[in-house]
This record gives structure tokens, sequence and C-alpha cells, in this order.
């Protein structure tokens, strides 16, 4: 039986600039507390920078912010999710339903956005078609929403989602079976992009099997690591110090971590994480290392 007595989350966040970004296209949010009444819905957008997507940083804040929205309407909905059949039908609307409505979401608001600040073009310019507008918001998205009942998130483009379950085991459970290549990713402003967009889906039926720690970041910190084993190193470094320390001294030092991976990575960078205090802690863990020495797996400038 679910406990519905679950314990507020915790939460944490920051982003800086890319050392090679004239300005910072990611976006995030940590809104609520995960109680039944008030879900807890993590964001983080990262918008693609380059001439082609010129307003794509506002198509990050758009991304995050339509989130926020239809997933704050999605975790109240769930508070019924212990009635009959519920739960599978919630299931099927964050599986086909949620993608649709959240890509319509930013496309009007991006196209609205479009209306009413126009780029000055040459005479005799063409309007551009919708298609083109989109692309110049594109952006990725992963956001995630917490309740005592469920824990669902999703993603489109690159980017990291990191859970650490009530065991101590860390799971990457929308990671893509092969990564993008290059800078290619799946985007927002992509034809029919509600497709691209990847669900994990975990029912809570126990508070003390719920994850004790998730974690979403842009592609900025992942990139930062000279292996592949640099990213899950640096989660469980980090779910070490915030069991160890709670999350007051982690966030004063957030800042510093994220900027010192961005000097290795040359990308804006962003982390937003959640923390179910007094976790259950599994009596076999093995101790992790301080974040701080993952200096040491960065990239080498060349």
């Amino acid at each position: 039986m679910v406990t519905l007595g679950v314990r507020r989350w915790e939460t944490l966040g920051d982003s800086v600039q890319g050392a090679n970004k004239r300005v910072n296209q990611d976006w995030y949010a940590c809104e609520g507390t995960g109680h039944g009444d008030d879900p807890l819905v993590l964001a983080v957008a990262d918008g693609h920078g380059s001439a082609v997507h010129a307003r794509s940083g506002l198509g990050a804040r758009f991304a995050v912010d339509r989130f926020l929205l239809r997933a704050k309407e999605f975790g109240l909905a769930a508070r019924d999710c212990h009635e009959p059949g519920r739960l599978a039908r919630l299931m099927t609307y964050a599986r086909d339903d949620f993608p649709r409505a959240l890509v319509q979401d930013w496309r009007e608001t991006a196209l609205g956005h479009w209306a009413r600040h126009r780029a000055v073009a040459d005479d005799g310019a063409r309007e551009p078609e919708q298609d083109e507008k989109l692309v110049l918001y594109g952006t990725t998205l992963i956001g995630a929403v917490l309740t005592p009942w469920l824990f669902v998130a999703w993603q489109i483009g690159d980017g990291d989602l990191a859970v650490v379950e009530h065991d101590g085991a860390l799971r990457r459970p929308l990671a893509p079976a092969e990564e993008d290549l290059g800078d290619e990713t799946e985007s927002l402003c992509g034809p029919q992009a509600w497709r691209a967009v990847r669900m994990h889906w975990a029912p809570v039926f126990d508070e003390a099997r719920a994850p004790r720690l998730v974690v979403i970041s842009t592609d900025g910190l992942s990139k930062s690591f000279a292996s592949a084993d640099g990213y899950p190193e640096f989660v469980a470094g980090l779910d070490g110090r915030l069991t160890a320390e709670g999350c007051d001294g982690v966030r004063a030092a957030l800042p510093e971590w994220l900027q010192q991976a961005s000097r290795y990575s040359g990308d804006d960078t962003t982390l937003a994480a959640a923390l179910r205090p007094f976790g259950v802690v599994g009596e076999d863990s093995t101790p992790v290392e301080d974040v701080g020495a993952l200096e040491t797996e960065r990239k080498t400038e060349t």
C-alpha cells in the first residue's frame, strides 16, 4: 500500500554560462514539495544556440515554463491513481497524450512570440514558413514530476536523467541506446517532435523504496568528462555529499562545480536535483568519492 505521508523533497539547482558562449541558452526550474497537493516538478532545457536557432534561449525558457504547467496538472491528477484502472489510464496519458500536448503548448508559445516580435527582414524577403520560425527557438528538454505515488520523467534530445534508488543503485533510465553524433540531437522544433519524447514511468508503492535522489542536467555536464564513467561517478559523489552533509553545503558548492564543468565542455551547464531526506541507504553501500575529486576525470585542454 502506498504511504501517503511522504516527506518533503529538498531541491537544488543552478545554471552557468559556457566558456565559449556569449549568453546562457539553458533554463531550469525546481518547484513544489512532492506532497499530494503540491507535486515536485524539475525541468532543464538546452537551447541549441547556433545561428539558425537564434532565439533558442527563449525556446528553452518556453519549454520549461510549459512543462511546469502541464506537469503540475498531471501530478495533481495522480492523487487518484489508487482508484481501479486509474494508474493504467495515467500511464497511457503520460506516454501518448502528454508529449503531444507539451509540444503543442511549446509551439504555440514560440509562434506567439514570433508574431509579437517579428525579425526585421530585407525588403522583398518572404515570410518564413511555420517550421522555419520554430527552428529559431529549437531546444531540448528533460522534465520530471514526483508525487507520493508516482515518479514520471520525459526527455527529448540530449542531456541526462540520473536516479539513485533507495538502495544506492544508480540508473539512467532515459539514456538512449545510441548516443547522438556530434551536435545532432532531437528537438522540440523537429517535425512530429512528440514522437521523439522518451518517458520513464515509476509508480511508488512503498515510500521506503522511492528514489532518494533524482538529477537532471544538460549535456554541458556530461560532456565535461573524459570517459563515459565520469558522469555516473559525479552523480554518485553528489549523492554521497548530500547524504553526508545535506543540501545546504552542496548548494553553496554547486555553482563552482558547474563552472568547472563548463570550462571543460565549453557549453552552458545546468543541473536540477531533488533529494528525499532521510532516504534509506543500503547497509552494503560502498563509500563514494568526493565530487571535487573528479577533477582528475575531466577532459584536459588541448
